[in-house]
């Protein structure tokens, strides 16, 4: 049972990193339209829909055949390239195809709560808030941004995530507190922040990124470990950079895909974490 569903989110993550590729290169392209407001606009708009447009290759926009679409077997087979245009498609594709694959094999494997009534529903959420977090990954880190076409749905998923628990599954106003000090902690310091700095040190998508945070952790303890976690990964990634003089003091570096990373980090083991670090300060 274990490796039959092991196999299913396997081939379930290839196709929906796949997905996920596809919709940040859309969106990316809808944006860019609407900026330049070209005559043939909506015609435009409705090519590059993930819901209507057909698939197509980035540089020369043929539509690709189902040959083209197999997650990590059709671009390994091409070699990286575009079948018709022969320009290169990059290593992101597969990376993030295999990457969403790992995580929901690595969820399923370590998901903290038993596998049956609201852990099992969690864990359904879990995996779409997985592809939510690829997808604000991989803009984060090409554009330095988080579109609020991803956040906002996110925001929303987490509030119905926490309602069915309270209306469905047992939750009570201990619940809605848990996940209300979440927020405060995870959004309320990136508000500081961004007010602080007027917007300079930070971007809006990181205030409302911790409102989605806030919710699936749960509580002041895992907002803040994950806070935690991301500066220290985020320090990790930019000290060797900065000795290596690959950026500056004033290169911009996204911090939402470290913030992301925590997420899944402390969602998968913040309880067994902050258990431990008990144990140690007070025995």
């Amino acid at each position: 049972m274990v490796v039959l569903t092991v196999i299913v989110l396997v081939v379930l993550g290839l196709i929906l990193g796949s997905f996920a590729n596809a919709f940040v290169w859309r969106l990316h392209e809808q944006e860019e339209l609407k900026d330049k407001k070209p005559k043939d606009l909506a015609e435009k708009l409705r090519d590059l829909s993930i819901m209507r447009g057909r698939s197509m290759c980035p540089h020369c926009r043929h539509k690709l055949a189902a040959q083209d679409l197999v997650p990590v077997v059709s671009w390994v087979s091409l070699r990286g390239k575009c079948r018709y245009c022969h320009k290169p498609i990059g290593w992101q594709y597969p990376a993030v195809e295999l990457g969403v694959a790992l995580l929901f094999v690595l969820s399923y494997l370590w998901w903290p709560m038993a596998l049956q009534g609201y852990g099992l529903l969690a864990f359904v959420f879990w995996l779409v808030f997985v592809v939510g977090f690829a997808i604000l990954t991989v803009y984060d880190m090409r554009w330095f941004l988080l579109p609020d076409k991803v956040v906002w749905p996110l925001v929303v998923l987490a509030l119905v995530q926490v309602a069915i628990h309270v209306l469905w599954y047992g939750g009570d106003g201990e619940t809605l507190l848990t996940a209300a000090l979440g927020v405060v902690v995870a959004s309320g310091f990136f508000y500081l922040l961004y007010m602080g700095s007027r917007g300079k040190w930070i971007g809006g998508g990181d205030v409302k990124i911790g409102i989605v945070i806030g919710l699936l952790v749960g509580g002041p303890w895992p907002a803040l470990l994950v806070l935690y976690v991301a500066s220290v990964l985020g320090t990790l990634v930019s000290l060797p950079l900065l000795a290596n003089k690959k950026v500056d003091r004033t290169s911009l570096i996204p911090f939402g895909p470290f913030l992301l990373f925590a997420t899944v980090v402390v969602q998968l083991f913040g309880s067994s974490i902050i258990s431990w670090f008990h144990g140690l300060v007070f025995g």
